[in-house]
């Protein structure tokens, strides 16, 4: 055998020509002037630095540079004279590669060298005779069709959520996302991170994504005339998305989109110390007047509204339908994945009175869990670990069946709720808020209540979640840590579960002889027209138990030189009603759940009922919200002055909110200069 490889050596030392110098300058001169001119940049450099680290060509690269001289020339000549067959792929119409270059750079030419000098002499390539198999061409529909990218998997700890509950809470937290994690960049259609980039269908190349968030964009309330308009008419509103959408934002380095930023929502964010009802009604509202903190010549309004917490033993029992969006959408990290971990926290909060199934829509609609009761934990935790995403957006077909679902799991003297959670991405079925609305309307007649619980950025649909929330007697939040979902899921759960009143609306009628202008911050979104306010049938509003209810009127009083109006020429005497006094009255209406007919609370607003801190800390957001929002009646008071005002009402503060605020305020100050 021996013989046999020395007669082979000889056959390869006999073969292997002398390399001539100038004829392998000359032919790599022109490989270097050919590749330029396919490149397009003969007159200059690549345009990147990186190149490929991995691959068959930088793989027989390595492998020459680890052989010496005669070894490659051995290795190479062996193909050619054993008959080898050199299969070359068919590069113009390979799929993974259509649209590919190579890249050569200037850290390349060690590499290009070791090649030079392992490469056979051009005499000896003259020789080779390759048996190529050809390539059929692909056809010129199938050459243009972009090539569909694989959906990244968001990687799963192999304990699943089933065993999060052993986890300690530092652990727990610990896995908590950064805000500006699931969305790097600027308002400005910046893509976010861990989303699939489209690709582009004339050349194959993968692009970032738009952005296609959209908000319910809404005109500022405008300055009424109390002489022309003396009531102001508006439905109550406990939810708290705007917040969590403006943090989110901030965090990731830019202001939020002017749609994003809901005054009313930011200030209900918060906790207040507010006073606890007495009597048979669920609340009792709290009505005082203090300085305007922007404006000396002008006072504030403070409304302030807290609900009663009615005793674990006498809350009705729950039937919870998870509502999930498992479309192609919730693959980010601070989506599902944090979808997943946010319910995982609210099911040691329920009893075993309280039943859970889980709905899931993508392409099509599904039941993932059948009813359970509450406390069969690991049933239905493993049923939300084992939901991955993928697929279009079946809202309107998700929606239906749960609510279907709600209503057969619903008994006398029971609570049921849909929770939706999604990115308000529905790109199937129903879509328009507007339609959404409509069909919500009709549902909510059956009972059953739906919360919104928004997840991510980049197409997060605001507005969807609005019509959905704000039609469904339900509330919407904003879940972009796992520090929120505490906050909304445990912290707060009474409120987010179990209603203490519906259709909660709220009429003032100021006095034209004490009051001269006036306007709501806030509450665009929620505006009802006068007549509505004792129409029973007109939808509102809902308040959970605990929950907390602020709003805020800016008055000018009569005589004051913030008056911003000319009095009228031809205008009539006004007419004082009531006690002279008063800068206005106080209504509410609200119906007990259950109930068709709504039940009235009123009283008086006086002068000289001064507010204390909590009415300060919330005019401090009120006055936050307005400088996001670019609203100009503040005059020159600005982030310095919101910073000060909000420091010296904190309070006591136990979870730290009020001080995010005060973080973000300086956030915001920094990124508007």
């Amino acid at each position: 055998m021996s013989d046999d490889l020395d007669d082979l050596k000889a056959m390869m030392r006999a073969a292997t020509p002398k390399p001539d110098a100038d004829r392998k300058a000359a032919d790599l001169a022109l490989a270097r002037k050919n590749f330029a001119d396919l490149q397009e940049a003969r007159d200059g450099a690549r345009q990147t630095s990186d190149r490929p680290k991995a691959g068959l060509v930088r793989g027989v690269t390595d492998m020459l540079m680890r052989m010496n001289t005669r070894g490659a020339l051995t290795a190479t000549t062996a193909l050619v004279a054993l008959g080898m067959v050199v299969v070359v792929p068919d590069w113009q119409n390979a799929p993974a590669l259509r649209g590919a270059q190579p890249v050569v750079t200037e850290a390349d030419g060690d590499m290009a060298d070791a090649v030079r000098r392992k490469a056979p002499a051009p005499e000896a390539a003259e020789e080779m005779v390759l048996d190529v198999a050809p390539a059929e061409p692909a056809p010129e529909a199938e050459a243009s069709r972009p090539v569909p990218m694989p959906s990244p998997q968001v990687a799963r700890p192999e304990s699943g959520l089933a065993n999060q509950r052993q986890m300690a809470p530092q652990a727990m937290q610990s896995q908590a996302l950064s805000d500006a994690e699931g969305y790097a960049g600027s308002a400005a259609n910046t893509a976010p991170v861990g989303r699939i980039a489209p690709r582009n269908a004339d050349d194959g190349v993968v692009l970032p994504e738009t952005d296609t968030e959209a908000f319910a964009e809404a005109t500022p309330n405008a300055l009424k005339i109390t002489g022309e308009e003396p009531v102001s008419t508006f439905s109550i509103d406990v939810d708290t998305a705007s917040y969590g959408v403006v943090r989110s934002s901030l965090r990731a380095g830019y202001l939020p989109p002017r749609g994003a930023v809901r005054i009313e929502e930011m200030v209900n964010y918060f906790p207040y110390d507010y006073a606890a009802p007495e009597g048979d009604a669920p609340f009792e509202p709290t009505v005082s007047v203090t300085d305007t903190p922007w404006n000396p010549d002008t006072k504030l309004v403070h409304i302030a509204i807290q609900g009663e917490v009615p005793p674990v033993a006498d809350r009705p029992p729950l039937n919870l339908v998870f509502l999930i969006d498992t479309s192609g959408s919730m693959q980010a990290a601070n989506k599902l994945p944090l979808l997943k971990q946010s319910l995982a926290l609210l099911l040691p909060q329920l009893t075993e009175r309280d039943s859970v199934a889980i709905v899931t829509y993508a392409g099509s609609a599904g039941q993932a869990l059948a009813p359970t009761p509450a406390t069969e934990r690991e049933t239905i935790l493993g049923a939300l670990d084992r939901l991955e995403a993928g697929g279009s957006t079946a809202g309107q077909a998700g929606l239906q069946q749960a609510y279907a679902l709600a209503g057969e799991m619903s008994g006398e003297g029971e609570v049921s709720r849909v929770i939706l959670a999604t990115d308000g991405d529905f790109n199937v079925g129903l879509s328009d808020p507007e339609a959404l609305k409509d069909y919500i309307a009709q549902e909510r007649e059956s009972g059953t209540y739906l919360s919104v619980m928004g997840f991510g950025r980049g197409n997060l649909d605001d507005a969807t979640m609005q019509a959905l929330a704000q039609n469904g007697n339900g509330q919407a939040a904003y879940i972009d840590t796992l520090s929120e979902a505490q906050k909304v899921m445990v912290d707060q759960v009474s409120g987010a579960l179990y209603p203490i009143a519906d259709d909660v609306k709220i009429q003032v009628e100021f006095n034209p002889a004490a009051v001269v202008e006036y306007r709501l911050i806030g509450y665009e979104t929620r505006a009802l027209r006068r007549e509505e306010f004792n129409n029973d049938r007109v939808d509102a509003g809902d308040i959970g138990a605990g929950h907390k209810v602020t709003a805020l009127y800016e008055i000018t009083p009569v005589g004051s030189p913030a008056q911003m109006s000319d009095p009228l020429r031809y205008g009539a005497a006004e007419a004082v009603r009531g006690d002279a006094g008063e800068l206005g009255y106080f209504k509410l209406r609200y119906k007990a759940p259950g109930e068709e007919e709504s039940r009235l609370i009123e009283q008086a607003i006086v002068e000289g009922s001064g507010a204390g801190p909590e009415a300060r800390f919330a005019a401090a957001i009120a006055g936050f919200g307005q400088l996001l929002r670019g609203e100009t009646y503040l005059g020159d008071w600005g982030y310095a002055e919101a910073i000060a005002l909000a420091n010296g009402a904190k309070g006591e503060d136990p979870f730290g909110y009020r001080a995010e605020a005060v973080q973000l305020m300086r956030l915001a100050e920094s990124l508007s200069r």
